[in-house]
């Protein structure tokens, strides 16, 4: 496994900044701690920050753009983007760079243009499309960029990329429900094209899934349950976007018994819906998330989910642009499923 800038920071008892520092903006340094930092670095074979990513602290705006799928009302509403802004500005305050939020084509706006036109140093895409027009701007302009979640790049492509164990995680939930005994399990999923399409999800539709995250949790999801689930898409991330699709799996003929919802929002749209139609949770019903954002220790009651690293993401995604952090292809963080008090097996 390569030496990484922490691995030097570690051994040599001081932060991964000054490591980068000693490569970066040796000013910052006095010459003694600058050639102990070489010295080691390079007895421990480490080659030196990324060129591409070391190119930013050549920055002359001395700002990151952040580039979203969504408007920024919602980016800057919805619990786990919100923990990967914190992640993003803590980062970027301790390297002294502002941020700038661009928003996606939801917001109405022109995403290529404020791509293109962005007086930034370098993009944090997070979570989009592949064919989203601000991120073919951003990739054409000569600057860093690093992806998040998705689009992960296609074989023998080469810009950054950071992701979670998306399918692991996903299986981690099924198989939960399958050891508790339970067979009519549904999965609920905000959106696997852009839109706002609704309903149940058939091959043909689960076919045309264009969000890479989506499909990976489905993945993994499925490598469990196999093809019994039902899909419910959502149309949306929100609470409200998940009432009607546990509505009609909760009241219809044959309704099931657990839910498992793709983002932690989803899991309490079916926990309040469940509540109103006067469903037990989880004596009736098991529902799970994933995320574990701070609200789903606080749902009544305190949601099962999978846990991600969001803002460790952020503060990763920075660090990747500035040198201090080294990206393996493909890279993608470790989650875990976190048992609380929204799963049990299925009623008699």
């Amino acid at each position: 496994m390569a030496v990484t800038l922490r691995d030097v920071a570690k051994a040599l008892g001081v932060s991964h900044t000054t490591v980068s520092n000693a490569y970066n903006r040796p000013e910052k340094l006095s010459d003694h701690l600058r050639q102990k930092i070489l010295g080691a670095a390079e007895r421990m074979g480490y080659q030196g920050p990324d060129p591409l990513a070391a190119g930013l602290v050549r920055r002359q705006a001395g700002a990151l753009g952040v580039l979203f799928d969504e408007d920024l009302a919602y980016a800057l509403a919805d619990p786990a983007a919100l923990l990967f802004l914190h992640g993003v500005a803590r980062a970027g305050q301790d390297s002294a760079l502002a941020l700038t939020l661009l928003p996606g084509p939801r917001a109405g706006g022109d995403a290529e243009l404020a791509a293109r036109t962005a007086l930034v140093d370098g993009f944090i895409v997070y979570s989009v499309a592949a064919g989203h027009p601000g991120f073919l701007a951003a990739r054409r302009r000569d600057i860093p960029l690093v992806v998040v979640d998705e689009p992960a790049p296609p074989h023998g492509d080469d810009w950054m990329y950071l992701g979670v164990d998306d399918r692991g995680g996903a299986a981690q939930a099924a198989r939960h429900l399958v050891d508790l005994g339970h067979r009519r399990i549904a999965v609920l999923v905000d959106r696997l094209t852009p839109g706002d399409r609704q309903g149940p999800v058939d091959t043909e539709r689960l076919a045309a899934t264009t969000y890479q995250v989506a499909r990976e949790r489905l993945a993994g999801y499925r490598s469990v349950l196999g093809d019994t689930p039902v899909i419910w898409e959502c149309g949306g991330g929100s609470p409200e976007h998940a009432a009607p699709a546990a509505r009609a799996l909760l009241t219809g003929t044959d309704p099931v018994t657990a839910v498992l919802a793709m983002t932690d929002e989803l899991a309490r749209g079916v926990l309040r819906t469940a509540a109103v139609l006067g469903f037990d949770v989880p004596g009736d019903l098991s529902v799970i998330g994933f995320d574990d954002v701070p609200e789903a220790a606080r749902t009544d009651p305190p949601l099962t989910t999978v846990r991600q690293p969001l803002a460790d993401k952020g503060v990763h995604a920075v660090e990747i642009l500035t040198g201090a952090r080294t990206s393996e292809p493909g890279e993608r963080l470790p989650v875990r499923l976190v048992t609380r008090a929204t799963t049990a097996p299925p009623p008699d």
